[in-house]
């Protein structure tokens, strides 16, 4: 199965999907052609019981860097009403798809991580590094709180203080400090990176996947169990978000490459 947007390859003896972000020209920044695909992309393996693993990538130098702001600012000046319909639409579904798929998932994340993209990334179960990699939120930078689970899964991989540190402040950081803080299991080479990443789904995809699926279940109940809310929350915290004066001109400040003014309205 492919498409322009995501392509999805499967390695069917060993029963592992990759589905592959495949915007590199966009730094695979999430337009709604690609959010919509890999939405899609990731229903449709997490219910096909023939994958027992599936790992998240994407081609070119970036792994994600959030939304596209382009197409955002675009949305905004039409002075749509239901701006941040993308957030239950396709956000929820990604991040909600990648945790409670009854299967491993891996993020290989071969570039820069921002936004969205990192919601997305913790939301798989595990996660590799290339070596170089800069991680950040991003979200404050643009008026913004968290999207894409963002709120309860970096909370709970680091603790409340280092996650509102990240979120508010948006200072970016490297895999190392990723690894050490444990949201990544391994910084490899940036060539070894799939590989690596085939060969951990491989060995999850030979073990006892119906376990796999209890323990995700089971560790859900201990740390993510208001995953559900926290979406719900977000969702609408980033519609009456996408209303203030301070998002609209950080988009546009963005856009011009000029340091947005913010006055909390």
């Amino acid at each position: 199965m492919t498409s322009d947007a995501v392509e999805v390859t499967r390695d069917d003896q060993a029963a592992v999907a990759v589905v592959r972000m495949n915007r590199p020209d966009r730094r695979n920044a999430l337009t709604t052609e690609l959010k919509v695909a890999l939405r899609d992309a990731l229903e449709e393996v997490g219910q096909d019981a023939s994958v027992r693993a599936v790992v998240l990538a994407a081609a070119g130098p970036a792994f994600c860097v959030g939304q596209d702001l382009g197409e955002h600012a675009e949305v905004l000046r039409s002075g749509d009403p239901d701006a941040m319909r993308t957030v239950p639409e396709h956000y929820n579904r990604i991040t909600s798809a990648l945790a409670t798929m009854p299967k491993p998932a891996i993020a290989a994340i071969g570039g820069t991580c921002v936004g969205a993209g990192l919601g997305f990334a913790l939301a798989c179960d595990l996660r590799l590094a290339a070596s170089g990699v800069r991680f950040a939120t991003a979200f404050a930078g643009i008026g913004f709180g968290g999207d894409s689970g963002l709120s309860a899964t970096l909370a709970h991989a680091v603790g409340a203080s280092r996650a509102t540190d990240l979120l508010m402040l948006g200072d970016a950081f490297t895999a190392e400090q990723a690894r050490d803080w444990g949201l990544v299991r391994e910084v490899v080479a940036a060539e070894e990176l799939d590989d690596k990443a085939l060969a951990l789904a491989r060995r999850l995809a030979t073990g006892p996947t119906a376990a796999y699926a209890e323990i995700k279940a089971a560790i859900a109940l201990g740390t993510v169990s208001s995953l559900p809310t926290v979406l719900e929350h977000e969702g609408a915290a980033q519609s009456r978000l996408a209303a203030t004066q301070d998002h609209r001109n950080a988009v546009e400040a963005f856009l011009a490459k000029e340091k947005p003014t913010f006055t909390g309205h």
